[in-house]
């Protein structure tokens, strides 16, 4: 018995907690008890809302800094070049992906210690490079936006990170033992690092992008760049003779200790935005568009005139459902505008002179007995 009542209890519960699999079309906002509705868009590319691609361009300064030459000596800077051309891809409006290509000559200088400093003198080498690679991008402005901003923001801070194979060739000249000569016979030392999977690199940095208008971004950019080669600064292999104190061999590439020769490129470029919408991914704020449509709603004015009709008997009913337009002054109503009449014998409380008791009208709503 028990359990028969107890599965009566729940049946109910039961019914009703299962989730309805009819769906209909509507056009009002998603809530708790509606489904279809037309107003649901999910928040990615596959919305179509914005668009979401660009090609962009670049070029600037190119310097090897941490390595054993570097562009950066005595107290004098050795200017190189980078450029790059991009295919970038928005995935969301925080995060985006580009194929990049970027090619690039740098200038960097280094002298031995010691008597084969003295010979060899400030030895000079020359990298040029060609890379192409993944490069993730992070909209920090958009990721760490909380506020509310009621004009539109053209500025933004990128932080970008990725990788990508590379080919390089390298030349050093000094004044000893890499250099034109016949007697004896020596060459500047050339290296020619071709485009394999052993010429893997990474790089990061940081960019600040402004957004001109819907078709361009201009944006100013710096790269470090990993190339995690001994040889990218042209100071030649390591062989056996290097680790070797005793030997002649002029060691440049054992001037520093770091094993990575790493660089610096500092860029201009321009992104040109691809596709029909009136707004790029990028620069979309999802809290803007909710901040937006919150000022919309605070100040709406009504739409709607309380008493349109008037009050033209003055007994606080408004005629647009006021049952008794006539209401003489001074009597009570009740909430569709007819005069009270409480004991219900045909004469209003304003003339009754017996309001409790019924009467007939020529005795003013009094009993005759």
């Amino acid at each position: 018995m028990k359990l028969g009542l107890l599965l009566l209890a729940t049946l109910p519960i039961a019914t009703y907690a299962q989730d309805s699999i009819a769906v209909t079309s509507n056009d009002m906002y998603p809530n708790t008890f509606s489904s279809g509705s037309a107003n649901v868009q999910p928040f990615n590319s596959k919305a179509k809302r914005f668009n979401d691609w660009s090609v962009s361009v670049g070029g600037g300064a190119a310097f090897m800094v941490h390595s054993d030459l570097t562009s950066f000596y005595d107290k004098k800077v050795n200017w190189g070049y980078n450029s790059y051309v991009s295919l970038d891809k928005q995935i969301t409006h925080v995060f985006g992906m580009s194929l990049i290509y970027q090619r690039g000559e740098t200038t960097q200088k280094a002298q031995l210690e010691g008597a084969a400093g003295i010979a060899g003198g400030v030895a000079e080498a020359n990298t040029k490079f060609n890379q192409i690679g993944l490069l993730g991008d992070v909209n920090f402005s958009n990721l760490l936006r909380r506020v509310d901003n009621h004009s539109p923001f053209r500025w933004a801070l990128h932080g970008y990170a990725g990788f990508g194979f590379m080919n390089f060739n390298t030349s050093l000249h000094d004044n000893n033992e890499f250099r034109w000569s016949n007697s004896p016979a020596r060459i500047p030392l050339f290296i020619n690092q071709k485009l394999e999977f052993n010429s893997l690199y990474f790089q990061f940095g940081t960019g600040v992008k402004y957004n001109v208008s819907k078709l361009i971004d201009i944006e100013a950019r710096a790269m470090y760049v990993m190339s995690g080669d001994d040889e990218f600064d042209g100071g030649g292999y390591a062989g056996p003779d290097d680790y070797d104190p005793t030997s002649k061999v002029s060691k440049y590439n054992m001037i520093s200790k770091k094993r990575s020769d790493n660089a610096l490129t500092v860029n201009l470029g321009v992104s040109f935005k691809l596709g029909k919408h009136l707004s790029h991914l990028a620069w979309h704020d999802p809290l803007q568009e909710a901040y937006y449509r919150m000022n919309v709603l605070e100040n709406k004015e009504a739409d709607f005139v309380v008493c349109e009709k008037g009050d033209l008997d003055n007994d606080g009913v408004c005629d647009d459902w006021d049952r008794q337009l006539d209401t003489p002054a001074g009597a009570r109503v009740d909430g569709a505008g007819v005069a009270l009449d409480m004991d219900l014998d045909g004469v209003i409380d304003l003339y009754d002179k017996c309001v409790t008791v019924p009467g007939p009208v020529d005795n003013n709503g009094c009993p005759t007995n």
